[in-house]
C-alpha cells in the first residue's frame, strides 16, 4: 500500500509525512527464495564431508549418490523413514508446509539428533526451484532450522544451475552427465520391476532382483576417472545382465487392470510418503505404469526453449547450450534404452512435447507451470496406451493436486469416462486397501467396456503385443 493510496482513500489521518513514517515503522516481508537468492553459500567445500541425499525414490537416489561418488565424494542416502522421520519434520514445522517438506526435514534432522553426525563433516542435497510450488522455499526452511538449532557448520548443496552447481567446482560437467545417466538408469529398473513383480509367483524374488541390480549399477556408476565412453559401454552391458535377471523371474500369466500412476513428484516416487499405494494396488490384482524422473528432467529442458523463445534468444549462446544439451541427453538415453526396445514395447516412454500437446487443452504449458501440466498430459498419454485407470498421488494441500483434481472430471468426460482418481497424502493413517479397492473395482469396469485395446505385457522374457505395434516396423520406446 502507497502513501498515494492511503490518502486518496481517506484512510489516513494527518500529514503526508506522517503517513510515510507510518508505513516505514511497518514490518517488511520476507522475500521469498529463488535460485538466485538461495541461501546457500557457493564456497562449500565438500571434500572434506560426507554429502546425504533424500530417497526420491530409494533406487534413484542410490543411483545419484553413485553418480557423487564418481567424482570422489562421498555420498550416501538417508536410513528408512519412520515415525522419527514425522515426528521431527512436525517439531519445526507450522503446518503450512507441505508434506514432503516434513519428510526431507525430518530425514536430516534425523542425522543429526540420533546419529549424532558432526556438523562440520555434514553436507545435504536440496534441490531448488521457481516458480508457484513450496519446493522452492524447502532450502530457506532447512538453513533456518539447522541454524536455529546450533548446526550453523551443517552445509546445503543445492542442485541448480542458477549458481553453477555451487560446491563442485570443475567437475561439475562430468557430474552432470552421469548424474543423467543415473537417472536413466534408475528409470529402467524401476519400469522392470513394477512390470515384473504383480507377476511374480515367489513373493519377494523380484524386490531381491531389484536390489541386486542396484547394486550392480551401482558400482558401475560410481568408477572413477573412467572416459564417459567407457562408463556407457559398462552400463550398457550391466543393463543386460539386469534385464536377464529379471526375464528369469517365474511369473504367473494374469490379466490385471493397468493402472498409470502421476502426481507430484516426491509424493509418487518416495513410498514411505504415499504409504506404498503401488503395493496396494499390486496386492489387489492391479499393475503400475508410473512416470519416472526422466519425465522431469525432459520437462525442465522444455522450459528452458519455452524461455529462450519467449525472451527472444533463440541462436544465442545460451539457447545453443541448450540444445546441445538435450542432444547429448537423447543420445545417451537412446543408448541404454536400445537392448529394451522389446521389453519396453508395450510401456513406451512419451515425449514431452506429447505430455505437453495432450494438456494443452486443459493446462497449457505458457499458462501452467510444473507436475500438474504433466499430470493432466500423462494422464492422457496413459489413456492412449490402453491405461484403465489413473491414480495422482499428491500430498495433502498440493497446488499441483488440487489443480489437477478440478481439472480430472473434465479429462475423463472427454476421454471415455476413464476413472481417475487423487490419493491424497499427509502422514495419517487412512484405509488404503478400502479406497484402492473401490477404484480398482471401477478400473475393471471401464476395461470391459473401453475402446482403446490394452498393451501387452512382458512375461518371463517373452513379448505380447498389439495388431498395431506389430504394424510399426522399427518401432523405438524413445521415438
Amino acid at each position: 500500500m502507497t502513501t498515494e493510496t492511503i490518502l486518496k482513500s481517506g484512510n489516513g489521518k494527518g500529514s503526508k509525512q506522517a503517513v510515510e513514517q507510518a508505513l516505514a515503522a511497518l514490518p517488511q516481508p520476507i522475500a521469498a527464495y529463488t535460485p538466485d537468492t538461495s541461501p546457500v553459500r557457493a564456497d562449500v567445500n565438500l571434500k572434506d564431508r560426507t554429502l546425504w541425499l533424500c530417497r526420491m525414490p530409494y533406487g534413484g537416489s542410490r543411483m545419484l549418490a553413485a553418480a557423487f561418488c564418481s567424482i570422489g565424494l562421498d555420498t550416501h542416502v538417508t536410513p528408512d523413514e519412520d515415525a522419527r522421520t514425522l515426528e521431527l519434520g512436525a517439531k519445526y514445522t507450522s503446518g503450512d508446509e507441505c508434506y514432503p517438506q516434513r519428510i526431507v526435514l525430518g530425514d536430516y534432522l534425523k542425522l543429526l539428533e540420533d546419529q549424532g553426525l558432526e556438523p562440520r563433516k555434514t553436507a545435504f542435497l536440496l534441490p531448488t526451484a521457481n516458480g508457484p510450488c513450496r519446493f522452492g522455499q524447502y532450502v530457506g526452511l532447512l538453513r533456518r532450522v539447522l541454524d536455529e538449532l546450533g548446526y550453523h557448520d551443517v552445509e546445503i548443496l543445492s542442485f541448480t544451475s542458477a549458481d553453477g552447481y555451487a560446491g563442485i567446482g570443475e567437475q561439475a560437467g562430468e557430474l552432470i552427465r552421469t548424474a543423467w545417466r543415473a537417472v536413466l538408469v534408475q528409470d529402467i529398473l524401476l519400469k522392470l520391476l513394477l512390470m515384473t513383480r504383480p507377476y511374480e509367483v515367489e513373493p519377494g524374488s523380484t524386490d531381491r532382483v531389484y536390489l541386486e541390480c542396484l547394486d550392480l549399477m551401482g558400482e558401475i556408476i560410481a568408477r572413477q576417472k573412467i572416459p564417459h565412453k567407457e562408463r556407457m559401454v559398462a552400463l550398457k552391458a550391466g543393463l543386460r545382465r539386469c534385464k536377464e535377471k529379471f526375464s528369469v523371474i517365474p511369473v504367473k500369466k494374469e490379466d490385471r487392470p493397468l493402472i498409470g500412476v502421476v502426481g507430484e513428484i516426491f509424493c509418487r516416487l518416495n513410498t514411505f510418503a504415499n504409504n506404498e499405494l503401488i503395493r496396494h494396488i499390486e496386492a489387489q490384482g492391479g499393475e503400475c505404469w508410473l512416470a519416472g524422473v526422466g519425465e522431469w528432467v525432459w520437462y525442465t529442458n522444455a522450459e528452458a526453449f519455452r524461455r529462450h523463445r519467449e525472451e527472444k534468444r533463440r541462436f544465442r549462446k545460451e539457447w545453443l547450450k541448450t540444445f546441445l544439451t538435450a542432444r547429448i541427453m537423447h543420445k545417451d538415453e537412446k543408448a541404454l534404452l536400445e537392448d529394451f526396445r522389446e521389453v519396453f514395447a508395450s510401456r513406451p516412454e512419451p515425449h514431452i512435447h506429447e505430455l505437453l500437446e495432450y494438456a494443452r487443452p486443459y493446462l497449457p504449458q505458457e499458462g501452467a507451470m510444473g507436475e500438474m501440466v504433466l499430470s493432466t498430459g500423462g494422464a492422457i498419454y496413459l489413456y492412449h496406451q490402453g491405461a484403465d485407470g489413473i491414480v495422482d498421488i499428491s500430498p495433502f494441500t498440493c497446488m499441483n493436486g488440487i489443480v489437477t483434481e478440478a481439472i480430472y472430471p473434465r479429462v475423463s468426460k472427454d476421454h471415455e469416462n476413464i476413472p481417475i482418481r487423487v490419493f491424497y497424502f499427509d502422514g495419517t493413517n487412512r484405509d488404503l486397501d478400502r479406497d484402492v479397492g473401490i477404484f480398482l473395482e471401477l478400473a475393471r469396469t471401464y476395461k470391459r467396456r473401453k475402446k482403446i485395446p490394452g498393451r501387452g505385457k512382458w512375461s518371463a522374457g517373452k513379448i505380447s503385443r498389439t495388431p498395431e505395434q506389430e504394424a510399426r516396423p522399427g518401432y523405438s520406446p524413445t521415438t
